[in-house]
């Protein structure tokens, strides 16, 4: 039984946001509803290694990279090149480029072989076609101790499909640390003990 599958039957369905609609939401205003300081602060300190997975345009890639500072790595990961495009540009600006690595990423898989203190999931996990294979793979890449964010949508992501999320990142050996409050969001936060 194919557990993302039956979960999209809550009425989300497994689908990626396409590049130009990031626009809609990432814009000059979103920082009045998701200030990435107050929203990442109590995970992220300067020298992390921190992923930003799902990155989109690097609203938040960019505020973590402010909060690693030069002795930490900020990895940006999505699946469309347009996205990670406008990342490295948006990076270049801000003169946050020899922080940011950005990295392509394949539908079924983030395929990097690092590991990371902070991974953020924000408005993405409801996308990914496998979401137990989601959290497994995100369980293996953070360092004991490291603490995962996850943020979906409120307007089209249920409760109940959150709660299903928190139940196969439990499965994957990680236990709900908090539920913070994320305007326009459901959010927890997962930890990987060991």
């Amino acid at each position: 039984m194919n557990t993302a599958m039956d979960m999209s039957n809550d009425s989300t369905k497994t689908r990626v946001c396409p590049w130009y609609m990031a626009y809609t939401f990432d814009n000059g205003l979103r920082g009045f509803f998701h200030n990435p300081a107050a929203i990442l602060g109590p995970y992220v300190s300067p020298g992390m290694t921190v992923l930003d997975v799902g990155c989109g345009m690097g609203f938040f890639s960019l505020g973590m990279a402010r909060l690693v500072g030069e002795s930490g790595n900020v990895y940006s990961v999505d699946l469309q090149d347009k996205m990670l495009a406008r990342v490295k540009n948006r990076a270049q600006a801000k003169g946050l480029d020899s922080i940011i690595e950005t990295h392509r990423c394949a539908e079924d898989s983030i395929g990097l072989d690092v590991k990371v203190d902070f991974a953020l999931g924000f408005w993405m996990v409801h996308e990914t076609p496998d979401i137990s294979a989601f959290f497994r793979e995100m369980h293996a890449m953070l360092n004991p101790g490291g603490h995962m964010l996850v943020a979906e949508p409120r307007i089209h992501v249920s409760r109940r499909f959150v709660t299903n999320e928190q139940a196969l990142a439990k499965e994957a050996g990680f236990s709900v640390a908090a539920e913070p409050k994320v305007r326009l969001s459901r959010a927890f936060v997962l930890k990987k003990d060991q």
